[in-house]
């Protein structure tokens, strides 16, 4: 009969460590004792731009500078996604203060870093210029026509691409526009709270941002519904005295309003437009500075001709006013 050999075990090699037999077996799943081999540091890409970046062409490895480094921060900040739909609102009591503007720019800066899925919507009684000022889709209708049709979209059977019947597409920049109709007059155009919850309800079933684009009447229960909604207020102001005076009084009457509306307001952005090519550096500081202790941030924007009129697109911008409104929305992001 043949013997077979018995394999020695590790422990029987004369230069192995013994094993302490009242030691409990190390429990499975438990890494606590070892560092990962996963690499939990994200390293930080080499510099793309500038001085920094030509010498990374050439074979170096040098880091972004700071002002690199701020711009990709703020893109990181504006290309996340949060858990629900977020609502922004784009105030000022004080036609031609850049509301449009701002609605349009934030709006196309979210859907460019952060993909598709968001909405600008004029929720405007009175001649709202939102659809003026965007592309037109395959059809005229605006948000009167979707109305009625907010208790079967907001349906089981309801689809994303039915909306497509309701609002226009940008196709440059990625981001919806949900029309008012500014041809008809103001009490043609009414719309009640009720009928703002449901115009809501069906964008933040489908939309995970949403940019509203108000009026100027303050007290209109269309424009205090929209606040109701509101998870952050933007503040839309040239530099023009009565355009900053009017936002300034905006804030304090809704810090004066309840609890969360004056909590909207500490933590409001400010958005201040050079609309005039003349005015100075200090008429901006100015305006600016006034505004650090109404709201939690104040961004500038600087005066750039494709901003005066006509269909806005965000590309079509000088470098600066890009920088400029990705750091307005930045500031945006950091509150949501």
């Amino acid at each position: 009969m043949p013997q077979y050999r018995r394999s020695r075990t590790i422990a029987e090699h004369t230069d192995a460590p013994e094993v302490d037999a009242e030691q409990p077996p190390r429990q499975r799943g438990d890494v606590s004792e070892r560092p990962s081999f996963l690499q939990t540091d994200r390293p930080e890409e080499p510099a793309r731009h500038g001085i920094r970046g030509a010498m990374n062409w050439l074979g170096f490895k040098v880091a972004p500078s700071s002002k690199e480094q701020s711009e990709r921060d703020d893109e990181s900040a504006v290309s996340q996604h949060w858990a629900g739909p977020r609502t922004i609102a784009i105030v000022n009591g004080k036609g031609g203060a850049g509301k449009t503007p701002t609605t349009i720019l934030l709006s196309a800066v979210f859907a460019r870093y952060g993909g598709a899925g968001v909405l600008a919507w004029d929720n405007n009684q009175t001649r709202g210029t939102l659809g003026w000022r965007t592309e037109t889709g395959a059809h005229d209708r605006t948000l009167l026509d979707m109305l009625p049709e907010s208790e079967r979209l907001l349906g089981t059977a309801a689809q994303s691409a039915d909306l497509a019947h309701f609002v226009h597409h940008q196709p440059r920049e990625k981001y919806d526009v949900l029309r008012s109709k500014p041809i008809r007059l103001a009490h043609e155009n009414r719309v009640h709270p009720g009928d703002v919850d449901a115009i809501h309800s069906v964008a933040a079933k489908f939309y995970r941002l949403i940019f509203i684009d108000s009026g100027n009447d303050e007290s209109d229960p269309m424009w205090l519904r929209m606040i109701d909604h509101a998870d952050q207020l933007v503040v839309a102001t040239t530099t023009r005295d009565d355009h900053a005076e009017a936002g300034a009084l905006l804030l304090e009457a809704l810090e004066a309003r309840d609890e969360r509306s004056a909590r909207l307001a500490a933590e409001s952005v400010v958005v201040v437009s050079q609309a005039d090519p003349k005015a100075t550096p200090a008429d901006v500081a100015h305006i600016v500075e006034g505004y650090r202790a109404l709201s939690r941030d104040v961004v500038s924007i600087p005066f750039d001709h494709e901003m005066v009129d006509g269909h806005l697109h965000y590309r079509a911008l000088a470098k600066p006013t890009q920088r400029a409104w990705l750091s307005a929305a930045a500031s945006v992001a950091r509150g949501l």
